[in-house]
């Protein structure tokens, strides 16, 4: 059986990561093989491109450099870790993907959705088969990200104003692409999260291993 490819995507703050990992436990458990992993990085060069990408200040990088580097660290991703994984007919279950880099860079930080849409055409060429979108309000999403205190807040630092933007801009790919992204209430429970994206994507795997 092929590879399942299946990513999380919504603004920061939104638990998405969370139910990224509660899914993969759930479908470890269930006997599938697994391979949790993120965006950017994943692999070992695509995580020092991480760093370049989301620590130092806000302005450190203009819109169209953020394109390269994100395109770049999803190139070596795939190349690495997520085909190689979908050959073997697994499960891979990726905390953003190329949703993030059309809102973030395509539109939030400046009008480059084609170039991005371009970029990824020529070097990525692939689709998740299933996308979550974790719906959830912009001040709690960033309540959230910044109580984190971590290190990667370079987007976080740009405010509310963005993370509202953001979202408008997820649900906007949500109507762009309905046979592909679904939309899930995070303003819940995570367990009941959890247990709206199970049913999902266990209706998404009958349907394409039928």
């Amino acid at each position: 059986m092929p590879g399942i490819f299946v990513t999380f995507e919504g603004i920061d703050g939104s638990g998405k990561s969370t139910q990224a990992r509660m899914l993969a436990e759930s479908l470890a458990a269930a006997g599938h093989e697994v391979v949790l992993t993120r965006e950017p990085g994943g692999s070992p060069g695509a995580e020092e491109i991480r760093a370049l990408l989301l620590q130092g200040e806000a302005d450190r990088w203009s819109p169209e450099t953020e394109c390269l580097l994100f395109t770049a660290a999803r190139r070596d991703h795939m190349e690495k870790r997520v085909l190689p994984a979908l050959g073997r007919g697994a499960v891979v279950i990726s905390d953003r993907f190329a949703d993030s880099t059309r809102l973030y860079q395509g539109i939030t930080r400046g009008d480059l959705r084609g170039l991005v849409d371009r970029l990824h055409a020529l070097m990525i060429g692939r689709e998740p088969d299933l996308t979550l979108l974790i719906d959830i309000d912009p001040a709690v999403g960033l309540s959230r990200a910044l109580a984190r205190q971590g290190t990667e807040e370079r987007f976080e630092n740009m405010g509310e104003a963005m993370q509202a933007r953001m979202r408008d801009g997820f649900l906007a790919l949500a109507d762009e692409f309905p046979d592909r992204i679904r939309v899930i209430d995070g303003a819940r429970p995570p367990a009941e999260v959890a247990a709206d994206v199970a049913r999902t994507v266990a209706g998404a795997l009958a349907g394409m291993t039928a």
